[in-house]
């Protein structure tokens, strides 16, 4: 009944900015349709953030960049937080903060870990995670729909809560065409790295299976999917030790438990997409088979579905770097973006690169650039 009314909600502009009426009973608070504004309240300048972090990026057709990621006023992962949306039309040059979505300012409800995917119906999704708290078991994932992503200024479907659980990482399509996400109950649920299902270009949204993480290595999943050349799913989810794996060989029924991978990493997130050329590419922290903090953001390539790894593009050398996302461009062209310091500098920065640069390990391509800044909140906080 929630999805429904939500559906038969108008179409809305982000200029215009409709009253979005509640449909659920107080105690529901996190089932609510959050409000999705403009930026121009002083609540939601940059100034005014004392935490931002956890990003996503997409690249629309026409090359329009867009970049999310969540803020707080107070320095932390609470009831404050809601979500950014920016633009760039100048290759990152230039940004341009153009939505919010906050559920009810102060909380209880928060909006946060977003996720940005470019769908094969050219419609930009904007994900995000609501619930009160860190409960990943009553958190939903909610998407906006936004039908013009070429444009600087949205136009949007009413934001709709498609499943349980959170999505921390890219939605994936299929060789027959189905829609995969990678959605997640966290810490509390047996089988919690689930896979959700489409088969009509997201008019619906079904559980297809989950792998279950054992209880001790159980942290926040946070999944990523890749198909295989030989059709089976293999799946790599953040764990205490760093990345586990598993494979499905029915599209993603039935998983074997999570197992530990040969890719050392900390327990963070880590980025991994199959490349125009058929390559992988691989964002983590360090060396592949070395584990360490939360920095030396690296770039690699595989070219054997992820049984050995080549190259290694170093982004960004820095402690408190993390958080890769990424897409790649029709034209070859890779951007990663990232967070930096999330309660100190406050740095949201994007690396632009190509396989050729990952290939060598330095930069070779005339367009290339590290560190660029998305954003910056590291300046004076404002008070009243």
């Amino acid at each position: 009944m929630l999805s429904r009314l939500i559906r038969l909600a108008a179409m809305s502009c982000l200029f215009c900015l409709p009253t979005i009426s509640a449909v659920a009973d107080d105690g529901d608070l996190f089932l609510k349709p959050p409000a999705v504004v403009r930026p121009d309240k002083p609540i939601y300048s940059p100034n005014n953030r004392a935490f931002q972090g956890i990003p996503s990026l997409a690249i629309a057709p026409g090359g329009r960049l867009w970049a999310t990621w969540y803020a707080g006023v107070t320095p932390g992962e609470d009831q404050n937080n809601y979500v950014v949306l920016s633009t760039s039309d100048d290759d990152g040059e230039t940004w341009t903060e153009v939505l919010v979505v906050d559920p009810d300012e102060a909380g209880p409800v928060r909006a946060y870990d977003p996720e940005l995917w470019m769908a094969p119906d050219g419609k930009l999704r904007l994900a995000w995670a609501q619930a009160i708290g860190h409960e990943g078991t009553i958190a939903g994932v909610w998407f906006l729909t936004i039908t013009n992503p070429n444009d600087a200024r949205p136009q949007y479907e009413a934001p709709e809560r498609v499943t349980d659980g959170v999505m921390m990482c890219k939605p994936l399509v299929l060789s027959s065409g189905e829609w995969v996400l990678p959605a997640s109950t966290w810490r509390k649920t047996d089988h919690s790295a689930r896979v959700i299902v489409s088969d009509d270009e997201g008019a619906t949204w079904t559980l297809r299976g989950g792998c279950n993480v054992p209880e001790k290595d159980r942290a926040f999943d946070e999944h990523m999917l890749i198909e295989r050349r030989d059709g089976s799913l293999w799946m790599l989810a953040r764990t205490r030790y760093g990345i586990g794996e598993s494979v499905s060989t029915d599209g993603g029924r039935t998983w074997p438990e999570l197992a530990p991978s040969n890719i050392a990493h900390p327990s963070a997130r880590f980025f991994i997409r199959r490349l125009n050329s058929g390559k992988l590419l691989l964002v983590k922290h360090g060396p592949v088979d070395k584990r360490i903090g939360r920095s030396h953001l690296t770039a690699f390539l595989s070219d054997d579905d992820g049984q050995t790894w080549s190259g290694g593009l170093l982004l960004d050398e820095r402690n408190q770097v993390s958080y890769p996302d990424g897409q790649q461009a029709a034209d070859g062209t890779i951007r990663i973006i990232y967070d930096f310091s999330r309660t100190g500098e406050r740095h949201i920065l994007m690396a632009t690169f190509r396989e050729e640069d990952v290939a060598a390990g330095e930069l070779v391509s005339d367009s290339a650039k590290l560190r660029q800044i998305v954003s910056d909140a590291s300046g004076p906080l404002e008070t009243e």
